[in-house]
């Protein structure tokens, strides 16, 4: 007679998730760490004069954390162009106000060149709302002072060369944007996905030497091979099977039987 082993079903979830930790860039404290910066290039549109400066003319050096080293020679940030324009944007976090006086986003303007800036911001990347001027070394905005709070969210960033104010020549006219953070910054945290592994464990104690089948069926009638050839160690043994389809059943063949 062949006996039909007990098995146990076991069902596992887990779900992960990430934690910013806040990080001090330019002397700034940012919440959300090097998430609190902008991601993408929207569009780029160079002044006229633009530059020219090969190091100063990609967009893409306006993203991420502030990582210019100064110096001609040292990528890291784009010039505008006089009167040109940038549109970033944040696509792990969103610009949002504090509720308060604090400064809710910076930019991070290089150069020897103190050049002015427009700044615009937007929740859909098509209405914008103006929200004043950054000037170099002033390169905080309080976006509370313009009726907005921290219920609202802004993921995009448009910015502007002052074409009435700084240099009009030269290989790197315009400001130099070397990236955008948002002080004030909710993190966009998609639904947790939920992994369920379930799988039927068949565990059974072993005599060394001797050899084991596991079989499947799913009408106790017609058995087929799940496992064969197995050897035992004298110890527990384990074999995990992933449930495909309900009501499959396993048995242990050991011999004797």
């Amino acid at each position: 007679m062949k006996h039909m082993h007990t098995f146990k079903i076991i069902v596992a979830a887990m779900v992960i998730v990430s934690t910013a930790i806040a990080e001090e860039f330019g002397g700034i404290e940012f919440p959300q760490g090097p998430t609190s910066f902008a991601d993408a290039v929207v569009s780029h549109t160079p002044g006229n004069p633009g530059p020219t400066h090969p190091n100063f003319i990609d967009p893409v050096d306006a993203l991420g954390v502030p990582d210019y080293q100064g110096g001609s020679n040292q990528p890291g940030s784009v010039s505008l162009g006089n009167g040109g324009s940038l549109i970033l944007e944040f696509t792990n976090n969103a610009l949002t106000g504090s509720d308060d006086p604090r400064e809710d986003l910076h930019v991070f303007e290089v150069g020897p060149d103190v050049e002015d800036t427009f700044v615009e911001i937007s929740k859909d990347g098509i209405t914008w709302h103006d929200v004043g001027k950054v000037f170099g070394s002033t390169s905080s905005i309080d976006i509370d002072a313009y009726d907005f709070s921290s219920a609202d969210e802004f993921r995009f960033v448009r910015l502007t060369d002052d074409p009435d104010e700084g240099q009009t020549s030269g290989d790197t006219v315009g400001a130099d944007i070397d990236a955008v953070g948002a002080i004030s910054s909710s993190q966009v945290i998609d639904t947790p996905s939920i992994a369920i592994e379930t799988a039927v464990l068949v565990k059974f104690q072993s005599a060394l030497g001797s050899t084991y089948t596991i079989e499947k069926s799913t009408d106790l009638e017609n058995w087929s091979e799940a496992v064969s050839g197995i050897t035992g160690t004298g110890e527990v043994m384990k074999f995990f099977f992933e449930i495909t389809s309900p009501g499959t059943l396993y048995r242990l063949q050991h011999p004797g039987e």
